[in-house]
Parts: structure tokens; C-alpha cells; sequence
């Protein structure tokens, strides 16, 4: 493993460390009604995206960031679809 890789891995782990507890929280009390629609409309967009790039590069610390960012971000914004 190369040095940009480290520092790839690194980035994605922080980054998506940083959304989980968030994500936790929301996925443990059921309240949206406080979470942005379109923040996570364009948040899941621009990850989407991301993850696609990543793959077009054949970079592994963006794909995983990537995917686990989009399932976790994705879950958040069906919630807040459901619920309002």
C-alpha cells in the first residue's frame, strides 16, 4: 500500500466516521422532522456521484467511503420521506 492510499484511507474513514453519529442518532429516535429534505437529496446525489468516480478510478478508499456513506445517507433521507 502506497502513501496516498494511507492518506485515502484515512480520509475515509474520517469522513464517514463523522457522519455516523448522526446517522445513529436518527436511526435510533425515528425524528426527521429536523433533518434538511434537501440537504440529504444533494448529499446522497453528491455521493452517488463520488462512489461513481471512485469506481471509474479503481480508487478502493473512495468506493468504501462511498458506499457506506450512500447506504447510511440513503436510509436517513427514505426516513425523512416516510416520516416528513
Amino acid at each position: 500500500m502506497n502513501l496516498s492510499d494511507v492518506v485515502g484511507y484515512a480520509a475515509a474513514i474520517l469522513a464517514t466516521s463523522a457522519f455516523l453519529p448522526q446517522a445513529i442518532k436518527t436511526l435510533r429516535s425515528r425524528r426527521t422532522q429536523d433533518i434538511s429534505l434537501g440537504m440529504y437529496v444533494l448529499l446522497c446525489g453528491g455521493v452517488a456521484l463520488w462512489l461513481i468516480y471512485g469506481l471509474m478510478l479503481g480508487a478502493m478508499p473512495i468506493i468504501a467511503a462511498n458506499a457506506v456513506t450512500l447506504v447510511l445517507s440513503t436510509t436517513i433521507l427514505l426516513m425523512k420521506l416516510r416520516n416528513g
